[in-house]
This record gives structure tokens, sequence and C-alpha cells, in this order.
């Protein structure tokens, strides 16, 4: 099956991915737009594992405050460059992270040793959250989207967040 522009484009847009990536996937997929999705998910999980062990001390320190300022949150989260950290990518990431946090409350970020993850529940934990914006993916499949795309390790390093009257 002949894969046209227009297909690869629509791909491209829906999942970030470079040019030549959606290509591939849609020529292993047979075309079929939903699969070749799933592969370039797969793929950015698979790419993140590969770079668990990289150093990720550039990144941000972003606030988000919720309307009428009755909820706010304090993130850090990290990458390997100040170039990936300036991209437009790393800066909806960090945004979407932060609104996520303002919105669902997490407990832990879900990669800290040695703390007790007994009694916690995995609506508790950031990774494991249904992401706000998608709710078929979470919080994690948010994370590695981003690293397939930008090709560094990226790290939720803090958080904190901020309940008027709690």
């Amino acid at each position: 099956m002949a894969i046209s522009t227009e297909d690869i484009r629509r791909l491209r847009e829906a999942t970030g991915a470079g040019v030549m990536e959606c290509k591939r996937a849609l020529d292993e997929t047979g075309g079929d737009f939903d699969q070749a999705q799933k592969l370039l998910k797969t793929r950015g999980a698979i790419i993140a594992q590969k770079k668990a062990d990289r150093a990720a001390m550039e990144g941000l320190v972003d606030s988000y405050i919720h309307l009428g300022g009755r909820i706010g949150v304090l993130l850090e989260v990290n990458c390997e460059s100040d170039f990936v950290a300036r991209s437009d990518d790393f800066k909806q990431l960090v945004r979407d992270l932060a609104m996520q946090i303002a919105a669902m409350a997490p407990l832990r970020i879900g990669t800290e040793a040695g703390l007790d993850q007994d009694g916690i529940e995995d609506d508790q934990i950031l990774l494991k959250q249904a992401f706000i914006r998608d709710p078929s993916a979470t919080v994690e499949d948010r994370i590695n989207e981003t690293v397939g795309r930008v090709r560094e390790r990226i790290v939720v390093r803090r958080f904190a967040r901020f309940e008027l009257g709690a």
C-alpha cells in the first residue's frame, strides 16, 4: 500500500514524531493510522528507557495558579540540555504537568527511592495517574511521548501543591 504525504502529515500532527519515523510506522502497519500511533507511542517508551541512566541537570521551574488563586503549583522538571529546556515541546509538557498536579493532587511523583508506597493508590502517584488532557494515557505516557520527540531524558524532580484552606 502506498503511503500518502497526507497520511504522514496527519500522523506527525497527532504524535509529534519525525517525518521519517511516521513514514516507517505507517509502512510497518500497512497504513493503519491507529496502529501506527500505538507503534510510535511504544517506541517513545523504549527511547525513554534507553535514556534512563543519563544525567538530567537542565530544565525548568514553573508555576501554575489555578483560576481564582485558590490552588497553586510549583514544579521542577529536568532534561539533559538547555536547548531542549527552551523548546516549545518541553515548555508545554511542564505546563501540562503543573495543571495535572493542580487538578489531581498527587501525593508522590512515583520515582522516589525508599519511600513507602503502601496505602497509596495509583491515582495518588503522579506518573501513574490518567493524564487529564487524554485519559486513555498516563502521565508517564505523556512524558515518554515528549522524550520520543526531543530525544532526551526528562525527569519530574519535585513539586509542591498549595491549596487555600487545606
